[in-house]
C-alpha cells in the first residue's frame, strides 16, 4: 500500500493560534506513520511554511499547497484541518483547498463560513425549530442603546464575539452600567458581536461525527465551570470539570442527542463538530457549533471518543478516510 501524504495544518490567524499548535501537533504524533508520510504545516499571518523532518521551515507553494524538501516536491493527498479560527474554521481554507482539487477533513466552505458566524448560525437553525437564547446583534461604529439592549435580552447578559472562539473576547454582565466596557473588550476580538440572554441551567458539549461512514453522536459530556460561566480560564487552565458521561436525565440525553444529530444533518455537516447546549426546563438551547474543536489528549471531543471507545489514532485516521471518499 503507497503511503498517502498528510498535511496537518495548524497555527491560523487569530488569538486562537496558541492552542491551534498544541491541536496540530497531538494530530501528527497520533497519525499511524506506517500508513501515512506526516508533515507539520503551520499557517501564520507572516508565513505558510512546512516542517521538515531536522525540523527546518521550508515554505509552502501556495500556488498549488505544495512543499519544497530535500528528496523533491511533495504533493498532500490530503489536509487534515486543526485550525481553530481564521483561516481554518471561516471556510478560507476550505474554499481554496476546493479550489485546488485537495480533500480536507473539516466540513465544506458553505458550513465553516455560516457556523463560524454565530449570529447567523443561529438564525438558520431557529427557522427549523431549534431552541437559542434571545440575542441582539452590534456592528462596530452602530450605536449601542445599553436600555434597549437589556429590555430585549434582559440580565445577566453574555457580550460575545460574532465569529472567534475559545471564549477570547466574553464578558459576563450582571449590571446595565457594565455593558459598554463589555462591548468594548468584545471588539477588541471582532468588528461583530453578539449579546445574548442569560440561560440558567446545565451546560453539556455534544461532539458529533462521520464515523465510517455513519452520523455519530459521541458520549455527552457537562461543563461545571469554577469561574461564573465556561470562559477562557475555565476551558483551557483547569478551572472547570468537564464530565464525561453528563449528568442528566435520560430523557435530557435522548433530546440533546437528537437536536446535536438533527443540527449535523441540517447543516449537511462533514467531519468533526462540537455544540454546546444549556438545559432550560429540560429543553436543550443551542448556543454555538465549532468545525474545528480542540484535538489535544485533553479537549473535550478527544475525550468524548476515549468514553466511546474509539482512540486518538482511530479518530484522527477516520477523519482522513472519510475525507478521502468524498
Amino acid at each position: 500500500m503507497t503511503k498517502k501524504n498528510i498535511g496537518v495544518i495548524m497555527g491560523g490567524y487569530t488569538s486562537e493560534a496558541g492552542i491551534s499548535m498544541k491541536s496540530g501537533q497531538v494530530v501528527c504524533e497520533t497519525l499511524n506513520q506506517e500508513r501515512y508520510n506526516v508533515y507539520a504545516l503551520h499557517l501564520l499571518k507572516e508565513r505558510w511554511v512546512g516542517i521538515l523532518e531536522d525540523g527546518t521551515e521550508q515554505e509552502l507553494d501556495r500556488a498549488d499547497f505544495s512543499l519544497n524538501t530535500p528528496n523533491g516536491k511533495i504533493h498532500f493527498d490530503c489536509v487534515f484541518n486543526a485550525i481553530h479560527g481564521s483561516p481554518g474554521e471561516n471556510g478560507y481554507i476550505q474554499a481554496y483547498l476546493e479550489l485546488l482539487g485537495i480533500p480536507q477533513t473539516s466540513c465544506d466552505m458553505y458550513q465553516s463560513a455560516l457556523t463560524y458566524n454565530k449570529r447567523d448560525c443561529l438564525a438558520v437553525l431557529r427557522s427549523y425549530g431549534i431552541k437559542t437564547a434571545k440575542f441582539h446583534y452590534l456592528n462596530k461604529g452602530d450605536h449601542a442603546d445599553p436600555e434597549a439592549i437589556v429590555a430585549k435580552v434582559g440580565l445577566p447578559c453574555f457580550v460575545k464575539a460574532n465569529k472567534a472562539g475559545s471564549s477570547f473576547g466574553i464578558s459576563k454582565v450582571n449590571h446595565i452600567k457594565d455593558l459598554p466596557a463589555a462591548i468594548e473588550t468584545s471588539f477588541k476580538e471582532d468588528d461583530e458581536i453578539l449579546i445574548e440572554s442569560f440561560l440558567d441551567g446545565t451546560e453539556v458539549s455534544v461532539g458529533v461525527i462521520t464515523w465510517k461512514g455513519e452520523v455519530t453522536v459521541l458520549p455527552i459530556t457537562e461543563i461545571v465551570s469554577e469561574n461564573d460561566f465556561f470562559d477562557y480560564e475555565a476551558k483551557y487552565q483547569g478551572k472547570s470539570q468537564e464530565i464525561t458521561p453528563a449528568r442528566i436525565t435520560a430523557e435530557e440525553e435522548r433530546k440533546v442527542t437528537e437536536v446535536a444529530e438533527r443540527i449535523y444533518r441540517i447543516l449537511r455537516m462533514k467531519g468533526f463538530s462540537r455544540s454546546e447546549f444549556i438545559f432550560v426546563n429540560g429543553e436543550p438551547h443551542l448556543l454555538e457549533m465549532n468545525t474545528v474543536p480542540g484535538l489535544t489528549k485533553e479537549s473535550i471531543l478527544p475525550q468524548q471518543a476515549g468514553v466511546a471507545g474509539i482512540s486518538l489514532e482511530e479518530l484522527f485516521g477516520n477523519a482522513i478516510e472519510e475525507a478521502l471518499k468524498s
